[in-house]
């Protein structure tokens, strides 16, 4: 079925769940996790209303916490102004856990997300990166027929930004590793492109622009490479090149469609959508062309990839005919099943906490993007809006 497309549209539709083949499914294992968060009562700022919103805003979107009511919770934050500065103290169990101040700025959303960072920084040793509430999540916003822009919002589905303004389809955004900057598809009049575009100040540039597609954009962990699907011979194979080069260096070379490439944490490896063996699956290769190998997984194929940090790689999968999001840890060999409830669950992306994904859900009547917890298999909610959201992608790093 892939083949009767054309190129353009394999590009978009040919790992989308209306082109899917059928295959006998593979059993989900679900792994009842025990693993639950601490629960936190937050009593406010006195006087400061906004900081206090702000601050419960971002304790919530952490996913390191469960804001509580109770005075009696596990943990219990305090916040007071004095000086010049806001002071925040935690105890737990009547115990001081650590305070810190942060000077009054006037920007309430600013000093908050720098707040909790400070507080889940200290408090979770196993959260291993720094400025977690600073980083962004990108996403495809479609606001008429054949028009979708890139969007970019906080962690706590706030701040929502748009980025590119076109009157074309932009699809597929993906982040630099510094977070300055998003790569994406555009599709123009005579083809497909990749496009960079800078954030502060605004500046795009050209990445690909080969004959026939260029998509699926993924920039290596050092930002030096991009991997790229291109069909320069009709093919639509996985391609590597440094960013600003010019010669592609060919990694897969068939008739199959290749798709949604990412990278190791480590630059070594690639992981690919292939659907070579009858259905879409997912493949690892190493940078250079060699060891290409298929990852075990369950539903009946396994699409859009992403790999975190820690060895782990979130992919959505069909079953019983409904997309679900799974996750395939590497070092165990294991996939879970990380969505239990109704919709259509699509396009995973990892945070920076190695721990929560963004995704797109349909309901039958639009999409809005959802963070799933893969810990407690907790949901919320992130951007709802009257139009169809979807393609998010995480920063690993604060875009300020």
């Amino acid at each position: 079925m892939y083949k009767t497309l054309s190129l353009a549209a394999a590009a978009l539709f040919a790992f989308a769940p209306a082109a899917m083949l059928t295959a006998a499914p593979e059993p989900i294992v679900v792994t009842k996790t025990v693993r639950t968060n601490p629960t936190l009562y937050f009593q406010g700022v006195p006087s400061d209303g906004e900081l206090t919103r702000q601050m419960r805003s971002f304790l919530g979107a952490c996913g390191w916490f469960d804001l509580s009511g109770d005075p009696k919770a596990e943990y219990v934050l305090s916040g007071r102004r004095e000086s010049g500065r806001a002071v925040f103290t935690l105890t737990t169990g009547g115990a001081p856990a650590g305070s810190w101040g942060i000077p009054l700025t006037g920007n309430s959303r600013r000093m908050a997300q720098q707040m909790v960072d400070a507080i889940i920084q200290n408090t979770f040793k196993e959260l291993k990166v720094k400025g977690f509430c600073s980083t962004k999540i990108a996403f495809c916003a479609e606001t008429a027929s054949g028009v979708k822009n890139i969007y970019a919002c906080d962690i706590d589905g706030g701040n929502v930004e748009q980025i590119t303004n076109y009157n074309a389809l932009c699809v597929e955004p993906c982040w630099f590793p510094d977070g300055k900057a998003i790569g994406y598809s555009k599709y123009n009049r005579t083809g497909i492109d990749v496009i960079e575009t800078r954030l502060n100040p605004k500046r795009s540039r050209v990445l690909t622009a080969f004959r026939g597609i260029n998509t699926g954009a993924a920039i290596s962990p050092d930002g030096r490479n991009l991997a790229v699907i291109l069909s320069p011979d009709h093919k639509v194979d996985l391609y590597v090149m440094p960013i600003g080069g010019r010669t592609p260096r060919r990694l897969t070379n068939s008739i199959a469609v290749e798709a949604s490439p990412c990278w190791s944490p480590d630059g070594r490896e690639i992981a690919f959508v292939s659907d070579e063996t009858g259905v879409p699956k997912i493949n690892i290769i190493s940078a250079d062309g060699r060891n290409r190998r298929v990852l075990k997984s369950v539903g009946s194929d396994a699409v859009t990839p992403d790999w975190s940090g820690d060895g782990k790689i979130v992919y959505a999968t069909r079953v019983e005919g409904v997309y679900t999001i799974a996750v395939y840890d590497l070092k165990t060999g294991e996939n879970t099943r990380i969505t239990q409830e109704p919709g259509v669950w699509e396009s995973p992306a990892w945070a920076a906490d190695n721990r929560q994904v963004v995704c797109k859900r349909s309901d039958g009547r639009r999409s809005a993007l959802y963070v799933i917890d893969s810990w407690t298999g907790k949901t919320r909610l992130l951007v709802s809006t009257p139009y169809n959201l979807s393609m998010p992608a995480w920063s690993r790093a604060g875009s300020r």
